[in-house]
């Protein structure tokens, strides 16, 4: 891991960003999408799940109780920055900038690695330090987390709590948001042979089901969009869904162990989507908690301040590598997750 020099003065919490009113829909999206050439359709039939749920997505509140959370475990003034919407982290760095700060931690609320689940935030570092030009803070990303001792119990404890509400033999499902098949393979470095995103998840899977005693449980996928021609990591989580009445299955928990809170696409994909299909086949259904909102998350973010501020080990139950900790928006190391070029539309 990377690190500037102490002492750090700040802590931003850097996130995806979302919604909070019907106004806000379209917009947002259109800055989640921009310059990825996506069909104006299919922006059309996104922006329908959000205004399901009244045009609000969860995110932001949730992520505003993680700041609360993390304020009462550390000294340090926590900032909140979005990539897609506001506060937008640019007009956040110019505040952290008026207010003093020279030398900041940043924990982005993703676990894994990959360019969407990480490098992706180094670039939102980078843009937003241009933005504000000279005098931007130095800014120090937390490594990722996805076998962390607290994550793992957070993840565990619900979905301990979702099987407590079906029948027993429920079959547990874990999710992630699926990614371009082609941008997994360039997730981590060449010489790791790649694929760090799914290693992790499956990982995190791993360490959760081991925690709870279960031997057998499926890692599946969710959220994929994008033109149909381009593989993306599979099963979709409806398909498994199928598969599983089919192999007789009577009851299913999936749990979401790729995202850290609810948001739409949790709510949607898996409380709306998932739930049907598996009510419509007779299949008990549950869906787990996210781990953000546990205490033990919060207290897990407090630890991994203590690693950079104190010095203080770094606890990790999994075998698979994790990165993450660099300065002011640099790779992790050199052709780490690079970006996978999109394919242009026919």
């Amino acid at each position: 891991m990377s690190s500037s020099s102490a002492p750090y003065d700040a802590l931003l919490l850097l996130s995806f960003g979302g919604p909070e009113g019907p106004a806000e829909v379209r917009p947002f999206l259109e800055n989640v999408v921009r310059g990825r050439g996506v069909p104006p359709e299919r922006l059309d039939a996104v922006e329908e799940h959000y205004q399901h749920f009244g045009g609000v997505s969860p995110i932001n509140a949730r992520n505003r109780e993680l700041i609360a959370a993390i304020r009462a475990r550390t000294d340090l003034p926590v900032y909140f920055g979005n990539r897609n919407w506001h506060p937008m982290v640019e007009d956040t760095l110019a505040e952290m900038t008026r207010d003093g700060v020279r030398n900041a931690l940043v924990f982005a609320t993703s676990a894994y690695g990959g360019y969407s689940a990480c490098r992706q935030y180094d670039d939102d570092i980078v843009r937003a330090r241009a933005a504000v030009g000279d005098g931007a803070p130095h800014l120090t990303k937390l490594r990722h987390f996805f076998d962390h001792p607290l994550f793992v119990r957070a993840n565990a404890d619900a979905v301990r709590a979702a099987l407590g509400t079906v029948p027993e033999g429920a079959r547990v499902v874990f999710t992630a948001h699926s990614i371009p098949v082609a941008a997994d393979a360039a997730a981590g470095v060449p010489e790791e042979g790649g694929h760090r995103y799914s290693r992790q998840v499956a990982e995190a899977a791993r360490l959760v089901a081991a925690e709870l005693g279960i031997t057998e449980y499926d890692v599946v996928w969710q959220s994929r969009s994008g033109p149909p021609q381009v593989p993306w990591l599979e099963p979709d989580i409806v398909d498994h869904v199928e598969a599983l009445h089919a192999k007789g299955i009577e009851a299913v928990v999936v749990a979401p162990i790729g995202f850290v809170s609810d948001h739409v696409e949790v709510i949607w994909d898996l409380d709306n989507e998932a739930a049907e299909k598996a009510s419509e086949l007779g299949l008990a259904f549950a869906r787990a908690a996210t781990a953000g909102p546990d205490p033990r998350f919060a207290d897990m973010v407090a630890e991994l301040i203590a690693e950079l501020q104190e010095g203080a080990p770094a606890r990790a139950l999994g075998s698979v590598p994790g990165a993450g900790c660099t300065v002011d928006g640099a790779p992790c190391a050199v052709n780490c997750c690079e970006p996978v070029r999109r394919p242009t539309r026919p």
